[in-house]
């Protein structure tokens, strides 16, 4: 007799990331890592020259994700990121904003 494993549960978390990060692709950068691991979420510019993040899939799925924001693409120079758990919200796509 096989046992079904159980999915692994939704996850969220909501990063929010200073330094060089704007005007360097590193919205679509994350688009591109969460799309590649079937994270749902967002990616925005914010006024102050931070970039927010919203991911949520599974636990490895989004830490993927928010371990990417620490180092971002090529062009950027992340100086920190603050990251908070948060209640999925049901995102199963991710869109850049």
């Amino acid at each position: 007799m096989m046992v079904a494993e159980s999915p692994q549960p939704r996850v969220a978390q909501h990063a929010v990331v200073a330094g060089r990060v704007q005007g360097v692709w590193f919205r679509d950068s994350v688009r591109r890592i969460a799309e590649a691991r079937g994270v749902g979420g967002w990616a925005r510019n914010l006024r102050d020259g931070t970039v927010e993040v919203w991911a949520e899939g599974t636990r490895d799925a989004v830490q993927a994700v928010v371990d990417y924001c620490r180092e971002g693409p090529p062009r950027a120079a992340v100086a920190r990121v603050r990251v908070d758990d948060v209640a999925p919200a049901g995102l199963d796509r991710f869109d850049v904003r």
